[in-house]
C-alpha cells in the first residue's frame, strides 16, 4: 500500500512547513493514506494525505470544517492547520496522547465514560435530520459487499442476502458521527480522552458509533459498556435497528478484510457473523 506523498502534496507541505521533518509514519498501511508525524520550528504536526482512490480525507476535511469544532475547543481533537482537498491533504497540530488500543487504559471504565461524553458532544452538533434514504442505501451497500469476492459460507452468505432484502427502510435521525469510534482512535493525556482520526466522518443514526465497540470493548465486559452509556447519557440503540447495523458491520468487516488480506480481522468478521447468524430473522 502507498505509504508516500506525491510530489504535490509534498510541495504543499514544504509550502506549509519550510523545512520539515519526518519524525514517524503512523500510516496503518491497509489503505492508501499516508499518516506522518512531521515536526517544523520546535512544533509538531499530523500530516495526512490520500492516494488517487481515496475518499476519507474529504470526509475528514468536512469534519474539522463542519463539525469537531466544540471538540477542538475543548481540547479533545486535534486543531486543522492547513488543507488542500483537490490534493487530497490536510496538516493538523499534534495532539498529545498515549494511543488507548493495547494499553492498560483500555481495561479503565473510566475511559469508557469519557469517551462516551466526547461521543454525546459530536453527536449533538447542530440539530438531527431525518433521512428518509438512510437504511435503504445502508442495504444496497451490503448487499455490494456480499457481491464482492469473500469467504463467507455460501449457506450463510445466502441466508444474509435473502434477510437484507427483506428489512424495512424507515426513516431515521441522522447526526455528525466518527464512524470508526474504538480505542484505536483515543488518547490518553494527563488522565483526559481525546479523540484522532476522522477519515470516516458522516452523517449517519448515532448507533453506528457503537457498532464496533459492540464486537470487541464491549463483549464480555459489562461494565465497559455501562460506563460508556454513563458517558454518553442515553442509549440510542433501537434493538431491530440495532441488529441490522451490526450485521451490516459484520459483512463490512469479513468481505473489506479479505480483500485486503487481513486475515486476523477477517476473523473478527466471521466471530461477528456467527454471533449474529441466529439473530437474522429479528432484525
Amino acid at each position: 500500500m502507498r505509504t508516500s506523498l506525491s510530489m504535490a502534496q509534498r510541495a504543499l507541505l514544504e509550502g506549509w512547513l519550510p523545512g520539515y521533518a519526518v519524525l514517524r509514519d503512523l500510516s496503518w498501511g491497509l489503505v492508501e493514506t499516508t499518516v506522518w508525524e512531521v515536526s517544523c520550528a520546535g512544533e509538531r504536526f499530523v500530516a495526512k494525505a490520500g492516494g488517487p482512490q481515496d475518499h476519507h480525507l474529504a470526509r475528514e476535511l468536512q469534519a474539522h470544517r463542519e463539525w469537531i469544532g466544540p471538540l477542538v475547543a475543548a481540547g479533545v481533537a486535534p486543531q486543522l492547520v492547513a488543507a488542500d482537498a483537490d490534493a487530497k491533504i490536510l496538516l493538523t497540530r499534534y495532539l498529545e496522547g498515549d494511543l488507548v488500543l493495547g494499553s492498560v487504559a483500555a481495561l479503565d471504565p473510566e475511559v469508557y465514560r469519557q469517551a462516551g461524553a466526547r461521543l454525546a458532544q459530536l453527536h449533538a452538533v447542530g440539530p438531527a435530520v431525518v433521512d428518509e434514504h438512510c437504511e435503504r442505501l445502508a442495504n444496497e451497500h451490503t448487499l455490494a459487499w456480499l457481491a464482492r469476492p469473500h469467504r463467507i459460507r455460501s449457506g450463510l452468505a445466502d441466508a444474509l442476502d435473502r434477510a437484507i432484502r427483506g428489512w424495512p427502510t424507515p426513516p431515521v435521525a441522522i447526526v455528525p458521527t466518527h464512524g470508526d469510534y474504538q480505542p484505536r482512535n483515543w488518547l490518553v493525556h494527563d488522565g483526559q480522552v481525546r479523540v484522532i482520526d476522522f477519515g470516516r466522518a458522516a452523517l449517519r443514526p448515532a448507533m453506528t458509533d457503537f457498532v464496533r465497540m459492540a464486537g470487541r470493548e464491549f463483549r464480555g465486559r459489562p461494565e465497559v459498556e455501562a460506563a460508556f452509556l454513563d458517558g454518553y447519557g442515553t442509549d440510542p440503540r433501537e434493538p431491530a435497528a440495532w441488529c441490522r447495523w451490526r450485521v451490516r458491520e459484520a459483512v463490512g468487516t469479513a468481505v473489506w478484510a479479505y480483500q485486503v488480506g487481513d486475515e486476523e480481522f477477517e476473523a473478527h468478521g466471521h466471530r461477528l457473523l456467527a454471533d449474529l447468524e441466529p439473530q437474522l430473522t429479528g432484525c
